[in-house]
């Protein structure tokens, strides 16, 4: 029989090289032209022992040890030759295993193969596939970050901004984290990812980013399934204090563009945010049954995490509530998106809005109104801050000193009438005394 080699066909003879076939004859084909060749003057020993070792190598080798093998290979990556050590035996359930248990050059030797197998064959020691088996589980026993992340996105409530915060975990966490523990992730490892971050984003995003990686390890932690990072780190320190104010003016030509708008569902939501400074996601989630027309409240759901809260309904808010289209009849939404279900985007129209108006780009329609809406409160010397802090669903009075400074300019405006009093009680004394 031919040995196929490089795409020729070579035939061995027996009695060319002792103990070894060797080749006589060489038949090979180019340019489909037959040629001859004696291959006699070849290296015939060299090559012949390089068959033997083939033949040698590809079987295991038995060793003065009962049921110890061994197999010759070359290591690949320093061309060294290797034994690897082979058990063969029962379990203690009577199944047969043939098992490889070290290499020569990592120190494996007949007897320590020896032993490995009396131990296997005690049950002292696991088989191969059972080790396999033990890593396998305990893989699905380590609560990682990618494990932690789809736990906490499947248990309630469903944490908000959730859509925002896939999008951050896929292009900036899980690659680096998603296969870790929480106690394996080392201070370099987010000093790395957060100067990565500095260089494309703003510090309120990297902010995000890096929360959402708290967020995941604080929710394993609570509920014991990990232990907590063994270091604290240091968030990014941001200045998003950022009030947005219409004067009356850019206030007049808002209000034209929703009233020309096709869109009325989402023109009237711009105008409820006037009346009562709701926010976006609280806008989505109201419902006909939060309105109490009777008791003028407003039931909010969910402000800013925490419980239920009521504002009050003013007669503007009221009044656009009654004469409000309803599309969708049988919605349970004030302001339902399509097909009667909560909506999730407004941005085209309240943009589009905007635009018509000519407000500033960086405007933001409904947080930029709610601002609005504090403002005018504060400016008007009318309503002190802790009222303004209730009406805005505020967790703390800090979150409402942005709109302090407007109040102030109120009531120094209110002290100067006492100046401006005295004054002119002043200068008609003077007035007076002269034309004496």
């Amino acid at each position: 029989m031919p040995l196929l080699i490089q795409g020729y066909s070579v035939f061995l003879d027996s009695r060319s090289v002792p103990n070894y076939p060797s080749i006589s004859h060489f038949y090979g084909m180019n340019n489909g032209m037959k040629k001859n060749f004696d291959m006699i003057s070849w290296k015939k020993n060299k090559f012949a022992n390089h068959i033997g070792q083939s033949i040698e190598m590809g079987k295991n080798i038995p060793t003065a040890y009962k049921g110890i093998t061994f197999r010759q290979k070359v290591n690949m990556p320093t061309g060294k030759k290797e034994k690897i050590f082979y058990i063969q035996y029962y379990d203690p359930t009577g199944i047969r295993h043939l098992e490889p248990v070290g290499s020569s050059i990592k120190g494996m030797t007949a007897a320590r193969a020896n032993n490995i197998r009396s131990r296997r064959i005690e049950g002292k020691e696991p088989t191969n596939k059972a080790r396999r088996k033990a890593i396998e589980e305990g893989k699905q026993n380590r609560w990682t970050i990618d494990r932690l992340w789809k736990n906490l996105q499947e248990t309630p409530p469903i944490p908000k901004r959730l859509r925002v915060d896939k999008g951050y975990y896929k292009k900036h966490l899980e690659n680096k984290f998603g296969n870790k523990q929480p106690e394996e992730i080392k201070p370099n490892e987010i000093d790395g990812l957060r100067r990565l971050l500095e260089k494309s984003l703003k510090p309120a995003t990297i902010v995000q980013i890096l929360g959402l990686l708290k967020k995941i390890v604080n929710f394993g932690v609570s509920r014991n399934y990990c232990k907590p990072l063994g270091f604290k780190f240091k968030m990014p320190e941001v200045d998003n204090i950022k009030t947005e104010y219409l004067d009356d003016k850019q206030l007049e030509r808002l209000l034209v563009s929703i009233d020309e708008d096709s869109n009325r569902i989402v023109a009237m939501m711009m105008k409820f945010v006037l009346y009562t400074g709701l926010r976006r996601g609280e806008l989505f989630k109201l419902r006909w049954n939060d309105i109490d027309f009777k008791g003028e409240l407003i039931n909010v759901r969910d402000p800013k995490g925490k419980k239920n809260q009521t504002i009050p309904l003013n007669d503007a808010a009221r009044d656009l509530l009654k004469d409000l289209e309803r599309p969708y009849k049988d919605s349970p939404y004030v302001f339902p998106g399509r097909n009667g279900n909560m909506r999730t985007d407004v941005k085209g129209v309240t943009r589009r809005i905007r635009d018509r108006a000519k407000l500033p780009k960086e405007f933001r329609p409904l947080h930029g109104l709610r601002h609005t809406y504090a403002s005018m409160l504060a400016s008007s010397g009318k309503v002190d801050m802790y009222w303004l802090q209730k009406l805005l669903t505020h967790k703390s009075p800090q979150m409402t000193q942005r709109y302090a400074h407007l109040r102030d300019d109120v009531l120094k405006g209110a002290s100067n009438i006492a100046g401006d009093i005295v004054s002119a009680i002043d200068k008609n004394k003077k007035n007076k005394f002269e034309g004496d």
